[in-house]
């Protein structure tokens, strides 16, 4: 089970955006990458086409790896760690180490 999935509200812990925080918009677990919102955004150059009828630069956010992203605690709105316990019927919950709170 993985600790960050899409829409988990997460900090930045290092690199040009430490501090941050945003909301979790892909995962790609075989890399290691997760997408975050207005988190590493890159100016790219465009050719006109239909998408982009003017052409010149967009923002985009491109992949931060999954280790420079930590979990919000939603009690605290401190950065956590989370833990996986498994409630009686067999389902896996997260859990915030700081807060015992599920995730």
């Amino acid at each position: 089970m993985l600790r960050i999935k899409r829409d988990d509200k997460v900090v930045v812990i290092s690199g040009k955006d430490k501090g941050k925080t945003g909301k979790v918009m892909k995962v790609f677990p075989a890399e290691k990458t997760v997408v975050v919102e207005n988190i590493n955004l890159i100016k790219k150059a465009v050719k006109k086409s239909d998408q982009y009828p003017q052409g010149g630069f967009i923002q985009l956010e491109k992949p931060l790896h999954i280790s420079k992203v930590m979990l919000l605690d939603p009690k605290t709105n401190k950065s956590t760690r989370a833990k996986v316990n498994v409630l009686k019927d067999g389902t896996k919950v997260r859990i915030s180490k700081k807060s015992g709170e599920t995730i």
